[in-house]
């Protein structure tokens, strides 16, 4: 995934530096917490992607840098708080804020994190940062809000509302963002904003198939999380329609307390039912949805980049 980063590399590791400041704190608490999730890595994409946007017409790093920097610590703050509502011990292969100093220290981190968040986009002149921002914001957490009320529950119309909340219309804003942040017409934003969205679909979809098919290695933590919390996903879905273990895996599914072995036993007859390659299928319609919005984009390599990217979302690993 780096690789196809190369043309904004140095400027993520700016991005990243800059991260490293905003996240400093008289009250040395917070400031720890931060830079402990901070420093656990991550793919960095949504800053990535604002910055990608913003080479479809006047790039300029200094504009693109509190937008770049907020939909990170947005993201960030969204981690912790979804670390402390699941219980999460790992993330990224490190343990989580909440497993080291408890659930009370990470929500106020998160919440530390979007108050940071607030303060970079305030800096900006154009309304539409702010809105388009806050708007995501409240998005986000009705789709938390779906997921709680949601769980134990396979209903894929839910699961398409979740994921378009809690991991789409971020990636979307950062890719209509950053376009903004310089000044880009509709013509450009536009079509930016909805090839993010269609990729963050099949990005979350995804990630639900690694949930369940990934190397624990690679993926930095437990596979079969989702399940274990009673989250319903799309290969889980497409499973209790497809498998003739259907019924054994509903048995499975509505446990609220699971052993290892009936995280196993649900995962294999996930993945032997063919779930997994069926939700891939329905990840690479939203893949060739995104691919093709950036037809009427400026013939320039960033727009290669950006059908890469997208392209990469379908086979990556982790």
């Amino acid at each position: 995934m780096l690789s196809l980063l190369d043309e904004i590399k140095e400027d993520l590791i700016i991005v990243n530096m800059e991260l490293e400041k905003v996240v400093e704190s008289p009250q040395v608490l917070l400031a720890e917490t931060s830079r402990h999730l901070l420093q656990a890595g991550g793919k960095r994409l949504r800053p990535a992607f604002a910055l990608l946007a913003a080479k479809m017409f006047r790039y300029d790093l200094q504009k693109l840098l509190p937008l770049a920097m907020a939909l990170e610590l947005i993201h960030m703050a969204t981690l912790l708080h979804d670390d402390v509502v699941d219980a999460a011990d790992k993330r990224r292969g490190r343990p989580t804020v909440r497993s080291i100093w408890g659930n009370k220290v990470s929500t106020h981190t998160g919440d530390f994190l979007f108050a940071k968040a607030l303060t970079l986009v305030a800096e900006y002149e154009n309304p539409m940062i702010a809105q388009v921002l806050a708007q995501t914001c409240v998005s986000m957490s009705e789709g938390e809000l779906i997921q709680m009320s949601g769980k134990y529950k396979p209903d894929l119309r839910n699961y398409l509302r979740r994921i378009r909340c809690k991991t789409a219309l971020l990636i979307a804003a950062s890719c209509k963002l950053g376009a903004v942040a310089t000044g880009a017409p509709p013509s450009i934003y536009l079509p930016l904003w909805r090839y993010g969205y269609f990729l963050g679909m099949a990005f979350q979809i995804t990630d639900d198939v690694l949930d369940i098919v990934a190397d624990e290695r690679k993926l930095g933590k437990p596979v079969g999380g989702d399940l274990r919390e009673g989250v319903i996903t799309l290969p889980v879905i497409l499973a209790l329609r497809e498998s003739p273990h259907a019924r054994y895996l509903e048995e499975i599914i509505q446990k609220r307390t699971k052993s290892d072995r009936d995280i196993a036993e649900a995962i294999n007859i996930v993945r032997n039912c063919g779930a997994t390659e069926k939700s891939l299928d329905i990840a690479d319609r939203y893949i060739r949805n995104a691919i093709r919005e950036l037809q009427s984009l400026p013939d320039i390599p960033t727009k290669n980049t950006l059908q890469y990217i997208a392209e990469f979302i379908k086979v990556r690993s982790f």
